[in-house]
């Protein structure tokens, strides 16, 4: 599969670091020689200095019959100009990073489709919801729905309390309402099979149906957590208006940002009730004197990693059970996981997902990379015929670092045994490692 990049910026860089592990065809291009580096010799790929909105420059990238063209360069109209351009050009499909929340109303969408921008990614508004549901379940670092919610993937960091610590896996009653389908300790991410057991301190994913929510919270030794009502998010950009402007009314929200005049723009940004503060988020005294004390939840959103870990460490210090910090620089993520900071959120994670949905062959429904844990998400729809209907699932041969964690069969979600026979239509979803993706299309084609 042949993949162009425009932009090597953050998101581009990983983004192509990604997808040349998946032994792609990789073109990343950008207009600035030295954002290129060493990625040409560091990765398999070719790095090419040029322009995406020249017709010349796409065409010496290969932009003719291309299978995918991403266009992520900080400059939202050039992304999508230049999809224009490479749809103009033969690319078959093609992705759009955008700075603009209006653009992604359905109303909207038939008419860049109609000029050849296939869909469009907006970072901000990813890492929002994900930031969004993480405070309706303050006890957990992430949830997903599959279906329409016949299931849900949640992620729960284990502590001490939990009943599940130290019982191997096969001898875990049958008939539980759950299945663990990944678990990360420390680097290592681990897709269990029957004698692996839990400890404290793992990251773990559950897998199971919206009504056993419940019971999974209480063998997590979660039940204490109580519900959010109030909010400080330190920082106000585009995360923060989106995050702001989702959370239920019912929670009172405050939003410290030192530059003034973005205090001010945030006043026409966000609703009435968020009250803007003009500030510095991490001063001790100023979050003393906005109540840091009795705040539920507290969001770090400013342009420095380190800053925002800092950030989230002064706040459990003083008391804040659930914090979220905005961790740009991937080497970080597992340093923060280490000093138990709470939830990760990663923008550039969030936006892999989108392209590796776009370059697999099998009509996926859905691909998530998960922030807390190095695995990717699927749902699979299964076609008649397909490989996976033709065995149970113990005698499939599923590659190693892949896990079936559910499926769904006319709207209801249901546990998979290895004793299960998937069925047409049928929507299976599966845990893997990021390189064990693709090696699972064969059995849904």
């Amino acid at each position: 599969m042949k993949i162009v990049i425009a932009g090597a910026g953050a998101v581009g860089t990983h983004l192509a670091k990604l997808l040349s592990q998946e032994n792609e065809n990789v073109v990343l291009m950008d207009e600035q020689e030295e954002r290129l580096g060493k990625m040409e010799s560091m990765f398999d790929l070719k790095a090419m200095v040029g322009s995406p909105v020249r017709i010349g420059d796409l065409t010496a990238a290969g932009v003719e019959g291309t299978d995918l063209f991403v266009a992520v360069t900080p400059n939202e109209s050039d992304n999508i100009t230049a999809c224009i351009l490479a749809h103009y050009l033969g690319a078959k499909k093609t992705i759009a990073r955008i700075d603009n929340y209006e653009y992604l109303q359905p109303k909207h969408r038939e008419y860049f489709q109609s000029l050849g921008v296939n869909s469009l990614i907006y970072p901000e508004q990813l890492a929002a919801e994900e930031i969004t549901t993480g405070i309706k379940y303050s006890w957990m670092r992430q949830m997903l729905e599959f279906g329409n919610g016949a299931l849900v993937m949640i992620g729960v960091k284990i502590r001490a309390n939990s009943q599940l610590l130290g019982i191997p896996f096969r001898e875990l009653a049958r008939d539980i309402p759950y299945h663990i389908v990944a678990i990360q300790r420390g680097d290592i991410t681990i897709i269990p099979r029957g004698g692996d057991i839990l400890e404290a301190d793992d990251l773990v994913c559950f897998m199971t149906t919206k009504d056993q929510i419940p019971h999974v919270r209480d063998i997590c030794g979660k039940e204490k957590f109580a519900e959010v009502r109030s909010i400080i998010i330190m920082g106000g950009g585009r995360i923060a208006v989106r995050t702001a402007n989702l959370i239920p009314d019912n929670i009172n929200v405050k939003i410290i940002e030192s530059d003034l005049n973005r205090c001010r723009r945030l006043i026409e940004l966000v609703d009435d009730r968020v009250m803007i503060i003009n500030g510095d988020g991490r001063d001790p005294d100023l979050l003393t004197s906005e109540g840091i004390d009795h705040t539920d939840a507290f969001i770090a959103l400013g342009d420095n990693s380190e800053t925002n870990i800092l950030a989230c460490l002064t706040a459990k210090k003083a008391g804040v059970y659930r914090t979220v910090a905005e961790i740009e620089n991937i080497d970080y993520i597992s340093m923060a996981e280490s000093m138990d900071i709470g939830s990760v959120i990663n923008k550039k994670k969030l936006a892999a997902s989108t392209i590796f949905q776009m370059m697999l062959k099998t009509d996926v429904s859905s691909v998530k990379c998960l922030t807390f844990i190095q695995a990717v998400v699927a749902e699979f729809p299964v076609r008649e015929g397909a490989a996976i209907t033709r065995k149970p699932v113990k005698d499939l041969g599923l590659p190693s670092g892949a896990n079936i964690g559910g499926l769904i069969r006319n709207g209801e979600g249901l546990r998979v045994s290895g004793n299960t026979m998937i069925q047409a239509e049928d929507h299976v979803i599966i845990f893997c490692l990021e390189k064990v993706l693709k090696k699972l299309e064969k059995y849904f084609n």
